[in-house]
């Protein structure tokens, strides 16, 4: 059974950072890419950074500069450092995996709000 389960969310102050972790099991985590989306009440799920099976991140324009992905295949963890948090960035935090269209799973999501 693939889990995917999504930690580290919760509240936070504008300015304030957060990491986040996604810890997956059922899968061979290092054929994966490794995805973190994020969905606003009343707003469409939007893609904030990707890292592939290589490493290589990409972020989204939405939060450039501000966060960091990474994975640590051993511990089989995808993580997401967000830095000067906006009371915008409030969302659900999902994280994905995919390996091709026949194999990519959802986490449950992660609560972050930003507010003082």
């Amino acid at each position: 059974q693939v889990q995917l389960v999504e930690s580290g969310g919760g509240l936070v102050q504008p300015g304030g950072s957060l990491t986040l972790s996604c810890t997956a099991s059922g899968i061979m985590f290092d054929m994966y890419d490794m995805s973190w989306y994020r969905q606003a009440p009343g707003k469409k799920r939007e893609l904030v950074a990707t890292i592939n099976l290589s490493g290589v991140p990409n972020h989204a324009d939405s939060m450039e500069g501000r966060i960091t992905i990474s994975r640590d295949n051993a511990r089989n963890t995808a993580y997401l450092q967000m830095n000067n948090l906006r009371p915008e960035d409030t969302a659900v935090y999902y994280c994905y995996a995919k390996r091709n269209y026949l194999l990519q799973y959802w986490g449950q999501g992660t609560q972050v709000t930003v507010s003082s």
